[in-house]
């Protein structure tokens, strides 16, 4: 049986205390990025070329300006003391600290982390994490990785890390970092490494403190102008000092063999020497442990045990199928007690605490599979926490005497939004390959979010609506390399589903919801003033956030004097206006000025819907085909992009259903309503009211009529289509035999059914909406498939799959599609490799390989194999909540 958050268990307690402020349990966790470098935070080039301003090769040498990275690591929430481990296997040509992957020009799909780690745990307080990187004994095949794949075409498959042999016979550790905290300033860290090889093999790991540099940038927002210092003390312990962070106490347990720990220090500055031929700083620099433990030099530390950076390092031989752990604890000593604590209870009580959190929160029904694949999709949600900082006045200018950029940077990326100022702990898609925040990606992140920790779930959308980062002119910034793109407008529907959340577990917050509507007022406006332009309710939107599904690359613009009307972005305007139309209803509930508002919604939403329908005579509706396309405006005619994709499947999203009995409770919308219906005659005919039959007193609003409804709907579920065995492909199968072809003026515009990853450069190649399975609009097809069936219940049949013979209502259909995206991430009955896995794991039958998950970004439309980024577990975590929501189902 769920609980709500306010339940007994010790996790919901911490979540407690920590919205009460009364123990600060959130301060520390897994909040360092995985890539630093490569980043326009870090780019200060005359061009804007991230990936060759700050390359991995310079990563070990360079002080970053903007953040830190490091392997399974950990910081404060203001990324100021930080935690990570490195490596070295002995034959490795660096020390491994950080991920390494291909740059975007270097895949040929581009960028790709080329590492095996996995997120295996992790409360919302992050009382207990753990997580796991998979080294090979065999020397890093850095340079084979990026000639193999400088070699592929797009039209062949990454050539990934196991694809080199280096883990062929089992040969590589395990190298698992456990984090738990005694207290909110004691964290405890248990490091154990397991050699899965056929033979004993060295190993050489050094868990490193470090501080960001904050004081060579002379960075205002620090408020930090004093060098921080860390030393030694006795034993294996040194102690921090900062201008704002007391004093912390590290002690480096011992070494599993007995051995001595010998402590390095060394400056995390920039080698200057090395990278510019300039003159260092100081002697001792950030790549001083890389020299002293790879080159010998043992000159590189400080000798005199102190700077801003240490670690331990513990150099041992482990024999086959073995482990051996030891532990590292960072605390404040000032804590009463803190010297008393044990390490080995600490972490037996935060395991058992954190089973007793899921066993409170996942339904009753879930199998033991099913439950692991939960755990982990929430564990990779709440390690892709990321401290992310991006002051873009700051970063324009530059910082006189160390990083200045041209200047012609004052008036290139991002020049529009100096006004944003990123310094706080942010959701990222995924912590390597997309590092920084995406809106509409975080929208999703918060709905699995919302399940375990509603009021981080809030506050990660609220900030996207304060004036520090949206734009004066209301828009939401859409990512870091250009915040100008649009994006789908998803973040109204997260603030209502979080709300709904917080309902259903017992603490309604209208003040969320009331405060969240206010600023999307803003933001609504300005989609109205920017992306409208005819004013003819019809929306031409540009990018939105799906990539390569269109005929042409949609944010650079489209030939001369042409016009596209696109039926998505006319949608998701619907959509939007929808859900501001639901959102203001419920605030009208408590305060009549709302029910103003939603008259506005009311109004806006049917014309919309009228638009799409009727404009130019059947609108965006195609009668022969019985589908919605995006229509293009060509030397005085209308051409019909006649594609088959999630273009023509997203109008079916644009529906809410409004009970009649809460228009009752609402005199001031409800005389709205009824003017609207005796003088707007030809726009009320787009209001549907229930019917006999249908459960409840109810009025829909949707863009699809009852039979277009009908027609799409049987279209999405054929699996000539669009249903394949794992989901709803983005682009019909159809158009693996017919391709779309558009001659506009001398050139030819194809699109074709591609099932895995794309076969153009469209967007960098990196992502492909032109077949693949993306669970996020999935997820919202589900969500609209359920609210028809609410209100036509049995009235709608459709044969799912088609010829099978087998009628399914639309509620079935939902959970038909539910139930296959679940297939993609587990076990076959079988024991086969799950699919989602197939092709990117050397042995789907080694328990090894096939026990820990990694949440992709988008599927293959036909096998269901993993593409794109590996751990996209944001919005790939809705999984989670699909097999929540099927076992919930399966319950009597």
């Amino acid at each position: 049986m769920n609980q709500s958050p306010t339940s007994t268990t010790v996790e919901h307690q911490r979540l407690s205390e920590n919205e009460s402020r009364q123990k600060n349990w959130k301060r520390w966790g897994p909040y360092l990025s995985e890539r630093q470098w490569g980043t326009v935070r870090e780019d200060y080039s005359a061009g804007g070329d991230a990936w060759d301003d700050f390359t991995h090769d310079q990563s070990r040498s360079r002080a970053y300006r903007w953040g830190e990275d490091g392997l399974l690591g950990f910081s404060d929430r203001q990324c100021r003391l930080c935690f990570a481990l490195a490596l070295w296997n002995g034959n490795d040509s660096i020390l491994k600290e950080r991920l390494y992957g291909l740059t975007g020009p270097q895949g040929n799909h581009g960028e790709d982390v080329k590492e095996v780690y996995y997120y295996l745990d992790s409360t919302p307080t992050h009382s207990y994490c753990k997580a796991s990187y998979r080294y090979p004994h065999a020397a890093y095949p850095y340079e084979l990785l990026q000639t193999q794949n400088a070699q592929r075409t797009l039209d062949e498959g990454e050539y990934e890390l196991h694809h080199t042999g280096v883990f062929d016979d089992d040969r590589f550790f395990d190298v698992q970092a456990e984090y738990a905290k005694a207290g909110p300033d004691d964290i405890m860290v248990r490091i154990t490494i397991t050699n899965h090889g056929p033979e004993a093999h060295p190993i050489w790991v050094l868990p490193t403190l470090w501080f960001r540099n904050t004081w060579v940038w002379g960075c205002r927002h620090e408020g930090c102008s004093l060098k921080p210092r860390i030393e030694k003390v006795d034993g294996n312990a040194v102690r921090t000092q900062h201008e704002f962070l007391q004093p912390f106490r590290c002690e480096f347990g011992d070494h599993p063999d007995g051995d001595q720990v010998p402590l390095l220090f060394t400056e995390n500055e920039t080698n200057q020497e090395f990278l510019f031929g300039e003159e260092n700083f100081t002697p001792y620099v950030k790549d001083a442990f890389h020299r002293y433990v790879i080159d010998g030099q043992t000159d590189a530390v400080q000798p005199r045990h102190h700077g801003t950076k240490v670690a331990g390092m513990y150099a041992m031989t482990i024999p086959a199928g073995q482990s051996k752990q030891f532990t590292v604890r960072l605390y404040d000593p000032a804590v009463a007690g803190a010297d008393s604590v044990s390490v080995p209870e600490t972490f037996d009580r935060r395991v058992d605490e954190a089973n007793a959190f899921y066993d409170a929160v996942l339904p009753g029904g879930l199998g033991d599979d099913e439950r692991s694949v939960c755990r982990q999709a929430y564990a990779g949600l709440l390690w892709s926490k990321q401290f992310y900082h991006y002051i873009v006045n700051d970063w324009l200018k530059g910082d006189r005497d160390v990083a200045v950029p041209p200047a012609q940077r004052l008036s290139g990326r991002n020049s529009r939004w100096r006004h944003l100022y990123a310094r706080d702990i942010l959701s990222m898609p995924d912590k390597w390959e997309y590092p920084w925040f995406a809106a509409w990606d975080l929208a999703f992140h918060m709905i699995p979010m919302a399940r375990i920790d509603p009021e981080f779930a809030k506050r990660q959308l609220t900030v996207m609506l304060r004036e520090w980062y949206m734009h004066p002119n209301g828009q939401i910034p859409a990512y870091e390399y250009y915040f100008d793109d649009v994006n789908p407008p998803v973040h109204a529907w997260a603030c209502l589903r979080v709300y709904q959340e917080t309902v259903r577990q017992g603490c309604p917050d209208r003040a969320f919801l009331a405060t969240s509507f206010q600023r999307l007022l803003m933001n609504f406006t300005w989609w109205v003033n920017q992306v409208d332009d005819n004013g003819d309710n019809v929306f031409a939107g540009g990018f939105l956030g799906l990539d390569n599904i269109g005929v042409f690359d949609r944010s650079k613009g489209l030939p001369h004097g042409t016009q596209l009307e696109q039926a998505d972005g006319t949608a998701w305007m619907a959509f939007y206006c929808g859900t501001m139309l639901s959102i203001s209803l419920e605030l009208a509930r408590d305060d009549d000025s709302y029910a103003e508002l939603a008259s506005k919604f009311l109004d806006h939403f049917i014309r919309i819907i009228d638009a799409i329908n009727t404009i130019d005579g059947d609108g965006l509706w195609d009668e022969e085909d019985q589908f919605y396309y995006d229509s293009l405006h060509v030397d005085g005619r209308q051409v019909a992009l006649k594609v088959r994709s999630l273009v023509g499947l997203i109008p079916l999203i644009a529906v809410q259903i409004i009970d009649q009995g809460l228009v009752e409770q609402l005199p001031v919308f409800k005389d709205k309503l009824d003017w609207f219906l005796k003088y707007r005659h030809h726009l009320a005919k787009n209001i549907h009211w229930a019917s006999e039959g249908c459960s409840g007193e109810s009025m829909m609003l949707s863009i699809a009529s009852k039979e277009r409804l009908q027609a799409v709907v049987d279209v999405m579920m054929k699996e000539t289509e669009f249903l394949s065995d794992f989901g709803i492909r983005s682009l019909s199968r159809c158009h693996a035999q017919r391709p779309f072809e558009l001659e506009l003026r001398g050139e030819t515009h194809r699109v074709a059914y591609v099932p895995g990853e794309s076969d153009s450069w469209m967007f960098g190649g990196n992502s492909n909406w032109r077949g693949p399975v993306w669970l996020p609009v999935n997820y919202l097809l589900i969500e609209a498939l359920r609210r028809y069936h609410q209100f036509y219940g049995d009235q709608i049949q459709i044969d799912a799959p088609d010829g099978s013979g087998t009628k399914m209502n639309l509620c079935q259909a939902a959970d038909e599609i539910n139930r296959r995206l679940t297939r993609l991430v587990l076990r076959p009955d079988d024991g086969a490799v799950r699919p989602s896995m197939a092709g990117n794991v050397p042995s789907g039958e080694n328990p090894l390989w096939n026990d820990t998950l990694l949440f992709y970004e988008y599927f293959h439309g036909d096998t269901g194999q993993g593409l794109g980024a590996s751990h996209q577990t944001g919005w790939t975590s809705l999984v989670a909540t699909c097999l929540e929501r099927a076992a919930m189902a399966s319950q009597p």
